[in-house]
């Protein structure tokens, strides 16, 4: 009888360390919080390949930097300088680009569905196989992507000139 106490007590307590390293170890895990590059000053950084999911980059200076390949789900970008930016392959779903300018960006294969890009200036820019699925934009902004629009996104499937509802 003694022996089964200690047993169970031994059983008990391993349960207990067990649970004790399993809670230590949640609690010490690393927590994906989004990075906060409001207004800085960002020209020419290599942004390319990262996860950047949600970061703030309101009225920061982007010209020339490289973001390609990068996932910018719920990034905002209001107001941001990314003239010249390479933005290729680059998910910007659901992302914030209201006032943002993206004059001669690289816009290639890159997917904004959803985004919100009022106000933002597309001049120039590459848009080669991008997805404008729902995206918000002004009327003249539209029709100028819509003189170059042409290609198909690799991810996504869709042509270009349908994401945009080009006439």
């Amino acid at each position: 009888m003694m022996s089964l106490c200690r047993s169970f007590a031994s059983l008990a307590l391993s349960l207990v360390l067990s649970l004790a390293i399993a809670l230590a170890c949640f609690l010490c895990a690393p927590v994906a919080l989004a990075e906060d590059f409001n207004r800085a000053f960002l020209v020419g950084q290599d942004f390319s390949g990262r996860d950047l999911t949600d970061a703030e980059f309101t009225k920061a200076n982007m010209r020339s930097a490289d973001l390609s390949h990068t996932n910018l789900e719920g990034v905002r970008f209001f107001g941001t300088n990314l003239e010249a930016a390479n933005l290729e392959g680059a998910n910007l779903t659901n992302a914030t680009l209201d006032s943002a300018r993206l004059v001669e960006a690289n816009l290639t294969n890159a997917i904004l569905e959803g985004a919100f890009a009022f106000n933002a200036k597309f001049n120039r820019a590459t848009i080669e196989g991008a997805d404008f699925t729902n995206v918000l934009m002004r009327e003249d902004m539209h029709d100028l992507l819509c003189e170059v629009a042409q290609g198909k996104n690799p991810v996504t499937g869709r042509e270009t000139r349908e994401t945009l509802e080009c006439d």
